[in-house]
């Protein structure tokens, strides 16, 4: 796999998403998540994206245990400010200063590592100033406890306002085929001021894919389940999408999701895109993608084909909508 820069760093073109191997996406299955991880450092893989979030610090202590041996190849990336609240149980979005530095440290423990390297903000907490959150990140990297700082889910407007305060190294958002909302003012903004683009659920949480045809066969705690463009009539919609896709990617030799893959890295060249499994099958089949060289006429069929009018649903249910700060939920209200 060819290697891409992230701010100080250089890594591999495809990072590795890790959230899959401790919740949302069925059960966990501890064996095979540790054949996974060490899987992806043999094949290539030289980042790995975790967060604190992410089975209530379950991906953590995973990704800790089972590399602690191995944690001089990778680039390692985790996020606060978005976390299970110990007393009520309850998902919570806190950005204040003092959060932020008792989950690093949190996280420094889980993960066995005396530095984190690329540090997110998870999501933006509307009660707290960005700049006050990025005040506290940024004397964590004076402390030497993370080395880097990025922010997830974010507008264009509060990019630069979290700019004026410590360089941003990353910005991560969800960015797929049929997830366009950074093409908006986001990736723009990053090029204009340097600061990498990391795609989450560049396989469009399974769809891309072509493997996910009937939502009957999820289990009930399915994340998707409470997405509405996986539900009804939207999803059946969607599914019309599937079959000149799947044209497309036999055109180009390739797995429908190596191909929404390639998409991204012939998209951008400054992407990192970090798809995610839990099986060690997948890592491979994703890690080839690297290797995809597309021509303008396949990507011009892809968009034409798969875009933000012809894919029917929101990505998340309303709920969570009104959790992001994003150039969509600022267009739509």
């Amino acid at each position: 796999m060819h290697s891409r820069k992230l701010g100080e760093f250089e890594v591999s073109a495809l990072g590795l998403g890790c959230m899959s191997m401790s919740q949302s996406y069925g059960e966990a299955d501890r064996s095979e998540s540790e054949r996974a991880l060490h899987r992806a450092l043999d094949v290539g893989y030289t980042m790995l994206d975790t967060a604190s979030l992410y089975g209530f610090e379950h991906n953590e202590k995973l990704i800790g245990e089972t590399l602690k041996d191995r944690r001089h190849e990778y680039i390692l990336a985790s996020k606060c400010g978005n976390f299970r609240d110990k007393e009520t149980g309850k998902r919570t979005v806190d950005g204040r200063p003092e959060k932020i530095r008792e989950i690093c440290e949190q996280s420094l423990r889980n993960l066995q590592t005396d530095v984190i390297d690329l540090y997110y903000l998870h999501r933006l907490d509307p009660k707290v100033p960005i700049e006050e959150s990025m005040g506290a990140l940024s004397d964590l990297v004076k402390e030497g406890k993370i080395r880097a700082i990025g922010l997830s889910e974010v507008s264009s407007e509060t990019i630069r306002k979290a700019q004026t305060v410590h360089p941003l190294t990353a910005v991560q958002s969800e960015y797929s085929l049929w997830t366009r909302i950074p093409e908006l003012k986001v990736l723009a903004t990053c090029h204009e001021l340097g600061i990498t683009f990391v795609p989450f659920s560049p396989l469009g949480r399974g769809f891309l894919t072509g493997k996910l045809k009937d939502m009957s066969k999820v289990g009930e705690d399915d994340l998707r389940l409470s997405m509405p463009r996986f539900l009804g009539g939207n999803f059946e919609q969607n599914l019309g999408l599937l079959n000149e896709y799947e044209n497309i990617a036999s055109d180009n030799n390739c797995t429908p999701a190596q191909l929404a893959l390639a998409w991204l890295l012939s998209k951008d060249e400054t992407v990192v895109p970090i798809p995610g499994t839990k099986h060690v099958t997948y890592i491979e089949e994703n890690a080839a993608a690297g290797d995809i060289k597309l021509s303008p006429a396949a990507m011009q069929r892809l968009d034409q084909l798969i875009n933000d009018d012809t894919v029917q649903g929101d990505r998340y249910n309303e709920t969570f909508m009104k959790m992001m700060d994003s150039e969509n939920d600022r267009v739509s209200t």
